[in-house]
């Protein structure tokens, strides 16, 4: 059904119903994704009705193709204001400060956001956006995220890495020949965004299982082919060849639209995600500055990889030894291994487990005894998801991207920490979660720690 509609269906405004019962949209006004595109800022603009828009960037956003895109709707007679985004380290973050610095500068004057940039630049926009009540549009520079036409916004909110659902980009631009010139890092991060699909579509079948959370095959099956087309042009990566780049930015552009349609981020995100996002965390405790989060996604999903063909070849559930799991929990014990592993953040992480209750007996025997019941089928789900180890190894370290947590500088306890941790910082039923249920949480950890690097 939507693998077989192009991009600007997708988007249409009325939306399709489903066989799944739900009515899945991702209204949309304009959508423009090729080679030489950008000279089409003006028309993005005035298809969304607007008149005057509040361009944001970054100061390399500005000189890539901000400066550009303010001179397009100047020669279109097209009133605008612009912000360059103040940059206080290496890069500009998904922050507080970030967001707060764009309000406050922010002219009401102003009718829509017009972000010029990636993730970052976008998500605050969405932000932003949504607290100022007008829509939000992006001329995308690197095709380093799925976030282009998603409804949330990644965040740094007290030092936990949360989802904010804002809505999304009413207009997208991507000029192929701009994306195609991104740091090759950028590239390898689009990259490892998109194989993440694998590990997220599988774990939300899992999660369908043992949670009964909603879930659609036609959206499961419109990712299953970006990821096919997207394989198919990744040695081209290295080249910068344009017209592999941009199947990419579609690709992208298509799992923001799956977790429009499915308004939760589980098309798109799994464990492979929470890696990163744990490793964001540990970095913003220590104040440094966290790799790309495509990057981290990327070894994230091979982590997965490793995990997973650990459960196929030697796991069946015990229930004794999961009821003997949850028997001994001791939330003291639990709350001073969350104040080890997240530092400032703990108390934010804490308070999520007080709204969820992800720990109680209640809940854990629920999902026990739809694992047992179901373990075939979770099996089943593994099998037909996820590509052989080595044959998606191949296909990544193909393009030179970083494949290992040693590679991104990151210690084996912070692997293992991650792995830990990830369950705690959203109420989203992961591949660590149903190891928790199962009791095995120690043993995979001490498994990563032999592996994590080979």
């Amino acid at each position: 059904m939507f693998d077989k509609m192009t991009l600007e269906e997708l988007v249409c405004h009325e939306g399709y119903d489903c066989s799944c019962g739900r009515h899945h949209v991702c209204g949309m006004d304009y959508l423009k994704i090729g080679r030489g595109v950008l000279d089409c800022v003006p028309q993005m603009v005035t298809a969304m009705g607007k008149k005057r828009p509040f361009v944001v960037c970054d100061d390399n956003t500005w000189r890539v193709a901000g400066q550009r895109v303010c001179t397009l709707l100047g020669q279109a007679g097209i009133e605008y204001e612009s912000f360059i985004i103040p940059c206080h380290g290496e890069r500009i973050l998904p922050a507080e400060w970030e967001v707060g610095s764009v309000v406050m500068h922010f002219d009401r004057r102003c009718d829509m956001l017009l972000g010029v940039g990636s993730g970052v630049v976008n998500d605050i926009c969405k932000v932003v956006a949504q607290a100022a009540g007008v829509p939000s549009a992006i001329v995308g520079t690197a095709p380093s995220m799925d976030g282009y036409a998603s409804n949330s916004a990644s965040m740094e909110r007290n030092g936990v890495k949360v989802s904010l659902y804002t809505g999304a980009p009413r207009g997208i631009l991507l000029d192929a020949d701009i994306l195609a010139q991104a740091p090759m890092r950028m590239l390898w991060a689009g990259l490892g965004d998109m194989v993440a699909k694998y590990i997220a579509v599988c774990e939300w079948r899992v999660s369908a299982i043992v949670c009964d959370e909603p879930y659609c095959e036609n959206i499961a099956q419109m990712m299953r082919t970006a990821l096919r087309r997207i394989v198919a042009v990744s040695d081209r990566i290295p080249s910068r060849d344009p017209e592999a780049i941009q199947s990419i930015a579609e690709g992208l552009v298509l799992a923001g639209i799956a977790m429009a349609y499915a308004n939760i981020s589980r098309p798109a995100s799994g464990l492979e995600h929470y890696f990163s996002h744990m490793w964001e965390i540990m970095a913003l405790e220590k104040g440094e500055v966290s790799d790309l989060h495509g990057i981290q996604v990327g070894v994230g999903t091979m982590l997965c990889m490793k995990l997973y063909g650990k459960i196929l070849r030697e796991i069946t559930p015990d229930r004794a030894k999961a009821e003997a799991h949850m028997a001994a929990f001791d939330r003291a014990v639990w709350e001073a291994q969350v104040r080890r592993i997240f530092g400032k953040a703990s108390a934010e992480v804490i308070a999520i487990e007080e709204k969820t209750k992800k720990n109680s007996p209640e809940r854990h025997a629920k999902r026990l005894e739809r694992i047992i019941a179901h373990w075939d089928e979770i099996l089943k789900c593994i099998e037909e998801e996820l590509p052989a180890y080595e044959e998606l190894y191949k296909v990544l370290a193909a393009t030179g991207m970083p494949l290992t947590p040693a590679e991104l500088g990151l210690s084996i306890d912070q692997v293992a920490d991650a792995f830990v941790g990830a369950r705690d910082i959203r109420d989203k039923y992961l591949f660590c979660s149903l190891l928790w249920d199962l009791g095995l949480t120690e043993e995979f950890a001490a498994h990563l720690r032999r592996v994590a690097n080979d």
